[in-house]
């Protein structure tokens, strides 16, 4: 095994290394005058299982290409096989048409990876579990839940709980989480009655003096989760706190939860966390190096990755 970092995330790419005992591969990815990405393998790879760790996250568009262009100079220095670990998979929110003329960027991006010569894909937590099929080459989506269950029982210690997706789109995944900590479930319903009106919050579900989680699998501006949390606090909840695999977090986002009634926002780190947040009391980090490195080593192995969420 042979493990490349790109530098959309070097710390989590370091504790996977760690984790495996798998010293990173030295490489080098920089920048030509004009901002062209240049990568150099600085390593014998001819033979090797390789795999490549970068998430596709802000700058979005120059961690692709660094990690479009790793891939294909491993292919054309004769990997033996190429796994692309995208901890986060930027581009998943557009993985329809919402409208006409409109692109399907997801899965633009996995033939991208597809033709810069990848033959498998390991991910945490898509926006949609249909991206899978984007892809033409064996895909794993691994779950954040495990990671999740094992912070909510350190930290709550077996309260009065109860699971609460955001929107309708998030009940399965909340659902699941759910399950596995014993917890019942509750919906917000968000709707705007109309343009250039506020949304209006309807709680489907008695979370009255109830310690309330929050479950979705991306925070960017933060708006949402900050209004459901009035919302259930104004039906009785106890508390909110929430529970999201991929801290986008972008423009003010940082200051919102910072201002909200939201006692914590406990993020994973698979985009690396800005001081700011790590400064933040608001915000939890929930580290997932281990869940990666261990479906790393299990498909190298040949061994299933499935077992790891039984």
């Amino acid at each position: 095994m042979k493990i490349i970092a790109g530098n959309s995330n070097l710390p989590l790419a370091e504790e996977i290394s760690s984790y495996l005992d798998v010293p990173l591969a030295k490489s080098d990815v920089r920048r030509f005058a004009d901002n062209e990405v240049f990568v150099e393998i600085l390593e014998n790879m001819r033979g090797e299982d390789v795999f490549v760790v970068q998430s596709t996250s802000a700058p979005a568009n120059d961690h692709l290409m660094e990690l479009l262009i790793i891939i294909d100079a491993l292919r054309r220095a004769s990997a033996r096989r190429i796994t692309a670990v995208l901890p986060y998979f930027g581009y998943a929110r557009q993985d329809r048409k919402p409208g006409p003329r409109t692109p399907i960027s997801a899965k633009l991006v996995a033939n991208l990876i597809e033709a810069a010569g990848a033959d498998r894909v390991l991910t945490l937590d898509l926006h949609a579990g249909q991206i899978q099929g984007f892809f033409d080459i064996p895909t794993d989506n691994l779950f954040a839940a495990p990671v999740f269950v094992d912070d909510i029982q350190k930290r709550f210690n077996s309260q009065n709980l109860m699971v609460v997706s955001p929107d309708v789109g998030g009940v399965v995944r909340t659902r699941a989480l759910g399950n596995r900590i014993g917890a019942d479930l509750a919906i917000v319903d968000k709707r705007r009655e109309r343009a250039g009106e506020s949304e209006v919050m309807n709680i489907i579900g008695d979370v009255s003096d109830r310690h309330c989680l929050l479950v979705d699998d991306i925070v960017d501006s933060g708006g949402t989760l900050c209004n459901a949390a009035e919302a259930l606090l104004a039906n009785g909840a106890k508390s909110v706190s929430a529970y999201i695999t991929h801290g986008v977090l972008s423009g003010e986002a940082v200051n919102r939860v910072n201002n909200s009634q939201l006692e914590k926002l406990l993020i994973t780190d698979t985009i690396q966390p800005t001081k700011e947040i790590l400064s933040s009391d608001k915000f939890g980090i929930i580290k997932i190096a281990e869940l990666i490195g261990e479906a790393m080593r299990r498909t190298t192995d040949e061994h299933s990755v499935s077992s790891l969420f039984d």
